[in-house]
């Protein structure tokens, strides 16, 4: 793989790291309110985002593979451990919570000059060292439940790429639908409340 502009390796990774930093900055990513006000269910705005960025990616992948720049033989593609995926789900979930930040978004508040993303940070690398000092004593655990070997979205639901592409921009314009009107009646609501206490 030759992209961005024909750079490899780390070249390539901090180009697309810098554009990656760059919009989660002006999505309001750099800011822990973001994340925690999302798993309230009161901002969107990281699904959307997320999502998005799943979306784009795919379509790219899908389009070269079209193209025949790229294979699905080429990419690595993970089976599913449960257990240890779950015990990994649980875990990022609750430091992302208490946090409000997961680790690219925290890196992205240190560079916006924000200190409770190194605390984050810190955090991460403590808990890294944590995890790793007792992970020899649950590693047969967390292997031992193995789920669908190395099979792609696709693969798995026996459809074609486009046509689960196609699902999940479908829930992207669902879910944008959905929370713009949700926010727009809250909107009015609150409109309508103000009136009402200056003419009441």
């Amino acid at each position: 793989m030759s992209f961005p502009l024909g750079y490899t390796g780390p070249v390539s990774g901090i180009i697309l790291g810098l554009i990656f930093g760059y919009v989660l900055e002006n999505a309001g990513f750099g800011s822990g309110c973001k994340l925690t006000a999302q798993l309230r269910f009161k901002d969107w705005a990281v699904f959307k985002v997320m999502f998005t960025a799943i979306l784009v990616s795919a379509g790219g992948l899908y389009l070269l593979q079209g193209l025949g720049v790229i294979q699905v033989s080429d990419m690595f593609v993970p089976s599913v451990f449960i257990w240890g995926s779950s015990l990994g789900g649980v875990l990022i979930g609750v430091g992302m919570a208490v946090g409000g930040y997961c680790p690219g978004t925290s890196i992205v508040a240190l560079f916006s000059g924000k200190l409770d993303g190194l605390v984050f940070l810190l955090g991460i690398a403590i808990g890294t060292l944590g995890f790793n000092s007792v992970f020899s004593s649950i590693e047969s655990w967390a292997w031992k439940q193995v789920g669908p070997d190395g099979l792609t979205l696709p693969q798995l639901l026996h459809l074609p790429a486009w046509a689960v592409w196609g699902l999940l921009f479908a829930v992207l314009v669902i879910v944008g639908y959905l929370t713009r009107t949700g926010m727009s009646t809250r909107k009015a609501g609150k409109a309508s409340g103000s009136f009402a206490a200056q003419n009441g």
